[in-house]
């Protein structure tokens, strides 16, 4: 067995960088990691990945166990429900041994089998795909679908003709991700990034035109705004969504008229953030315009620019409005109480409403594959720590509910052995912060388990508890896992955001701690055997608490983590900088340059004993660079102190969400549980009995 820490790469070259901002001098003495171009930089990484994999060469057995054991939890070959649009029904499919999903459909709910797309013939011999937009035309004779073979979510857009099975000689390279067609079958709008990859542009193409010729219907100067581009579910608009972090501006094209004039339906204001769907003749309207947990609106779809707009729903205290998706005599509105979400049926003609609830301690709801428009029928996935991930066809008419599908999960699963609670914790300030808490049943609250505690807290998101094989393989050795659902997520609506962002930042990290040490005081787990876990802001998160309370934790695992926060968020050249200004705070004002420098975890590291830390990064990133967990690990070797493990491990073939293969993914899986177990087990901790 190598020892528990065995001998690091050289943690820095000598080219310190000395900077000044505000009139106060830092020192950055590992910016040479930012050199990408430097042959010195890779080696660096590669040395780094060596170092790891020889930290956990003894636990190979145990991956490979925790890999077989992943791989048992689901069917290898499979197919989702067949979801219909007009005549045909679409799918996707897998089969064993195959890393992605094949994309098909056929004639009726009987018909043979059409292959639309194969990802795994598209990924031969290369180490990643990703595939954005996936747009059928009106017609469903041509299929437009954009790849990205890096992870630096750069992609080029193909247009296949699926009545042949050929490609067509157009090819869009350099697109952001996203298309739609107009009704005309021959007319594709698509999204364009600027040089930051800030998608800022909006073009029309027509089929047989040079892509040269394509003319841009929007461009979006302000670098705090981006443009989306969608269709509503009746397919009679295509909308572009110009957005910022606060505000929102939604312009409308009939998509019968692809030359035809946008309209903007309300101009920006600052802070007012809206969303429109269309349902019958009328635009369906989600705005926080005097209503912090949003409102619904209308206003007819043929209503001059400046009409007012009808309130369908008002604003209600205790209820989130999140989402809105529209049917020809019905919306479906998401929404959210207490944290938990739940579903509410409108009737666009009678405006009454009723309501889907769930009565698991804490699940996840999502729309699943509604391409019919002139239907009562919905279907949604539900899913949670205990139940796998269900599909459900919902009549919105009789008010009737249908199990379609539930994943099978293998190796001897049986929900009724584990538990799965909503717990409290008390912030510093009062505010009750849920915990999402799932472990075996026979696992005792004694004050000696273990815990793995995942935390994220930004930028509005909820982070939601659904299915995890992952999760399984922990609680039968008896690691209990939980969510900490802070503040700056989106839980709460847009109070709980808006108390975790710029200048309440730490309101998120304190919560964190809080559900860490009520976890302790409560029995759940042992003062030291907490795992911390967080990914991209999730990993700022653990970041802080590791510098703030690193006796708390036994082990943590940081994934693709912003950590390096002061010196991105003051380079407004990066990818997407400019855009995170209304989250965090633009450091080259001092009252934010002060508060993020206070808190961020490369500026923070110190000279004290840290637990065992595993350090995940991706060489092609475009969101959060590979050297800001790369200089992290620096530093943490250079000034922390201890002889527990300090591992970084870069994917130098993938981009933000790492691996891109199904079963890649289940390696790395098991990979960083094994982290887990022998952190833990290094500090005395012993699993359960399995």
């Amino acid at each position: 067995m190598p020892p528990l820490r065995p001998s690091a790469p050289p943690a820095a070259r000598p080219k310190p960088r000395r900077l000044t901002c505000h009139g106060q001098a830092r020192v950055d003495e590992y910016a040479w990691l930012r050199e990408r171009r430097n042959p010195a930089v890779l080696r660096y990484l590669k040395a780094e990945n060596k170092h790891t994999l020889l930290a956990l060469a003894d636990t190979g057995r145990l991956q490979r166990r925790l890999y077989r054991e992943l791989r048992s939890r689901f069917r290898e070959t499979d197919c989702s429900v067949p979801s219909p649009r007009d005549r045909w029904y679409y799918f996707e499919r897998t089969k064993a041994g195959r890393n992605y999903p094949v994309y098909c459909r056929r004639r009726g709910e009987h018909g043979r089998e059409q292959v639309l797309l194969d990802l795994n013939r598209l990924a031969r011999g290369k180490p990643y795909l990703d595939l954005a937009a996936f747009a059928v035309s009106p017609d469903q004779n041509l299929l437009a679908y954009a790849l990205d073979y890096t992870g630096d979510e750069v992609y080029t857009l193909y247009i296949k003709d699926l009545s042949t099975g050929r490609l067509l000689a157009d090819r869009i390279r350099k697109m952001h991700g996203e298309a739609e067609w107009a009704a005309d079958n021959k007319t594709l709008f698509y999204t364009v990034a600027d040089a930051c990859q800030r998608p800022h542009r909006i073009c029309r193409h027509e089929l047989g035109r040079p892509v040269s010729r394509d003319v841009p219907v929007f461009q979006e100067d302000d670098e705090s705004f981006h443009v989306g581009l969608s269709k509503t579910g009746s397919e009679a608009w295509i909308l572009a969504t110009l957005e910022s972090m606060v505000t929102s501006e939604v312009h409308v094209l009939p998509a019968a008229e692809p030359r035809g004039r946008w309209r903007c339906l309300r101009k920006r204001r600052r802070g007012v953030s809206y969303h429109a769907e269309h349902a019958g003749n009328r635009f369906y309207i989600r705005s926080n315009e005097g209503a912090k947990n949003y409102r619904l609106l209308s206003v007819p779809a043929a209503a001059p620019p400046g009409a007012p707009w009808r309130v369908e729903i008002p604003h209600r205290r205790s209820t989130v409005l999140e989402e809105v998706e529209a049917f020809e005599r019905h919306l479906v509105l998401y929404e959210r109480v207490n944290g938990l979400q739940r579903l509410r049926i409108y009737d666009v003609q009678t405006r009454r409403s009723h309501t889907i609830a769930f009565d698991e301690a804490a699940f996840s709801v999502g729309s699943k594959d509604n391409y019919a428009y002139y239907t009562s029928e919905f279907r949604f996935s539900y899913a949670s720590p205990k139940t796998p991930e269900s599909v459900y066809l919902y009549d919105m008419e009789r008010r009737t509910r249908k199990l379609l599908k539930r994943d099978r999960v293998g190796g001897g699963y049986d929900p009724q052995r584990y538990r799965l609670q909503r717990l409290y914790a008390r912030a510093a300030d009062g505010t009750r912060v849920p915990i999402t808490f799932f472990a075996r049943r026979d696992r005792p609250n004694d004050g000696t388990g273990a815990v793995l505690l995942d935390g994220y807290g930004a930028y509005g998101y909820p982070n939601e508890a659904g299915f995890s094989a992952g999760w399984l393989s922990l609680a039968d050795r008896g690691v209990a896992c939980a969510i900490a659902h802070v503040r700056g997520g989106g839980e709460g609506g847009q109070a709980w955001w808006e108390a975790g962002k710029l200048l309440r930042k730490k309101n998120t990290f304190n919560d964190y701690l809080a559900c860490a040490k009520f976890l302790v005081r409560g029995g759940y787990a042992a003062k030291g055997r907490i795992v911390a876990r967080g990914e991209s802001a999730g990993g700022l998160l653990v970041g802080y608490a590791l510098n703030e309370a690193p006796e708390l934790f036994g082990a943590a695992i940081a994934d693709v983590p912003f950590v390096d926060a002061v010196n991105t968020l003051l380079d407004v050249k990066l990818p997407l900088t400019v855009l995170e200004h209304d989250e965090w705070g633009d450091p080259r004002r001092p009252r934010f340059y002060r508060y993020i420098k206070s808190y961020a975890p490369y500026e923070n590291v110190k000279a004290q004993a840290y637990p065992h830390l595993l350090v995940l990064a991706s060489l092609n990133d475009p969101r959060v660079p590979y050297w800001e967990p790369a200089k992290w690990v620096a530093r943490l070797r250079a000034h922390g102190t201890g002889k527990k493990m300090l591992l970084l491990k870069t994917n130098l073939a993938a981009g933000h969400a790492g691996a891109s293969g199904r079963y890649e993914e289940y390696r790395d899986a098991a990979f960083n549980y094994a982290f887990v177990l022998k952190a833990l087990r290094a500090d005395g901790w012993r699993p359960l009995a399995r």
